[in-house]
């Protein structure tokens, strides 16, 4: 019989884990070179794509990794790894609504494209970020156009990764934006930014900040629930936050016991699943933001997805 599962991405274990929702139990690991970060998957559940950073945080130095490995979601197993040499650590990953897969290399500041990533050996393109130390990107659905986090500029960049003459946009929403989300309209990007607690909402088409608005301290990531609302990790503060997309006003609020490292929703249940530095996953009521339940993982649990297998 098919059941929920959530995909895990266990950073400091240094692994990618399958663990049955209803019970907790961890069904499956898969060791990995050190720090796995980010990952996605494919439209029809097949594979997952894990980019390997290569080292712990944005804040560590080092050269860190330059490979995407390519995971067998039902067999659990490591089908291959994909070497996007000379371009390392590899952090923000997207894919598209025709299963084209783009990674963000954070130190050669440029995203690259994979076209069909299930065969291809290498990138088939690439298109600089426009930005310094580019963490993390919100795209499209039809991948026309990416918009790159960039830490060190303090700037949100505008990429078009098909078009090879665009050259970047870029716009200043705060110090160190991180966080992003793009409404269902695609028409505004919602970034929160670290060192200046606060959240912007930029006009996609012209690349200006329309509205900003004070967040909790050290807000780091950005989400959008299925019913519209906006979801904030804070940090420093220990906290989640719900906020209105209009005001970017505080709506809600939950006192956690440890700091959110990153959330994924439920795909038809009003659930949220808050990955914790305390090693647990908090399930989360999104009705009420009550947590019902804790999941206990291995070492910081990091990016998360809810499957059927």
């Amino acid at each position: 019989m098919s059941r929920d599962t959530l995909l895990l991405v266990e950073k400091c274990s240094h692994c990618f884990s399958w663990y049955d929702i209803a019970s907790g139990e961890r069904m499956r690991t898969l060791a990995l070179p050190e720090f796995p970060h980010e990952f996605v998957t494919d439209r029809a559940g097949h594979f997952a794509y894990v980019g390997h950073y290569g080292v712990e945080t944005s804040g560590h130095t080092g050269p860190g990794g330059h490979t995407i490995f390519q995971i067998d979601i039902r067999s659990s197993e490591l089908v291959r790894s994909i070497d996007l040499y000379p371009f390392n650590r590899i952090h923000g990953l997207q894919i598209d609504e025709h299963d084209r897969l783009y990674a963000l290399s954070e130190e050669k500041a440029a995203l690259l494209v994979l076209e069909r990533p299930a065969v291809d050996t290498a990138p088939r393109r690439a298109v600089p970020s426009g930005g310094i130390k580019s963490h993390l990107f919100a795209l499209t659905r039809d991948g026309q156009t990416a918009y790159c986090m960039n830490l060190l500029s303090h700037t949100v960049t505008k990429v078009r990764p098909w078009d090879p003459l665009f050259q970047p946009v870029a716009c200043h929403p705060g110090q160190k934006p991180e966080g992003y989300c793009l409404s269902e309209d695609e028409r505004t990007l919602f970034v929160s930014n670290r060192w200046s607690n606060t959240l912007a909402a930029i006009d996609t088409e012209t690349m200006t900040v329309q509205h900003a608005a004070p967040s909790r301290d050290d807000v780091t990531r950005i989400y959008r629930a299925r019913d519209g609302r906006l979801f904030t990790s804070n940090y420093g503060d220990r906290s989640l936050s719900v906020v209105d997309q209009v005001s970017l006003e505080e709506t809600g609020y939950l006192k956690l016991e440890a700091r959110a490292i990153a959330l994924s929703f439920h795909p038809t249940r009003a659930l949220a699943f808050i990955s914790l530095d305390d090693d647990r996953v908090a399930v989360l009521d999104t009705d009420t933001l009550r947590i019902v339940r804790f999941i206990a993982t291995q070492r910081e649990p990091d990016v998360s997805k809810v499957v059927l297998l």
